[in-house]
């Protein structure tokens, strides 16, 4: 994919700039498989009865939606005070907030959420063990899966007029717009405002 009006360039080297580029459908493409894997693993190849593994996939579905919350309010609008600080902050957030609507800068690259898989499977292993961190993850993972695909949409779909997923939809559609456009500091949930809501920065 190439640099245009819609889709800005964001690195010299032609190779790193296509690859910050990602069709929205790459993600339940990719992490549909590893969350059902996660998950079937979990109930086959360690012996957890489905109705735990269930349970442990709802936390972590639930822990996603808290990681998705914290790393938007923290991270992703965190400026350092060094030369390098705008650049960072332009490559993790800056562009999408400076062109909202490029459809290909709006799932995280498979060679970052990959890496951060892996990161996060070590963390949760390290606390759960080696037989609970499996469904765990698979919530986790599918929350993530969720998050990248509501906030394609967010931008790009257009919900329907009537029915109660359609009334969902176009509350998170505004809760988003007014973070972009009105209220940068505050409306940090993308798939939920649950958070917002808990934290008080709805």
């Amino acid at each position: 994919m190439r640099a245009s009006p819609e889709s800005p360039r964001m690195f010299d080297s032609d190779l790193l700039d296509a690859l910050s580029r990602i069709p929205w459908f790459v993600v339940p493409i990719l992490y549909g498989p590893i969350t059902l894997g996660l998950f079937t693993f979990g109930v086959l190849g360690r012996g957890l009865s489905p109705l735990a593994s269930l349970g442990l996939a709802a936390a972590g579905l639930l822990l996603w939606t808290l990681t998705e919350y914290g790393l938007h309010r923290t991270y992703f609008h965190w400026i350092p005070e060094t030369s390098w600080g705008p650049r960072m902050h332009f490559i993790v957030h800056g562009v999408h907030h400076d062109w909202p609507d490029d459809r290909y800068r709006l799932v995280m690259p498979p060679a970052v959420s990959l890496l951060l898989l892996v990161l996060f499977y070590l963390l949760f292993w390290a606390i759960l063990g080696p037989i609970l961190v499996f469904p765990f993850l698979s919530g986790f993972v599918l929350g993530y899966m969720i998050y990248d695909c509501t906030h394609y949409a967010i931008h790009h779909y257009k919900p329907g007029q009537v029915g109660f997923a359609a009334r969902v939809f176009k509350r998170l559609k505004a809760h988003h717009m007014n973070h972009h456009f009105n209220h940068p500091d505050r409306k940090f949930g993308v798939s939920t405002t649950l958070w917002d809501h808990i934290f008080r920065t709805y």
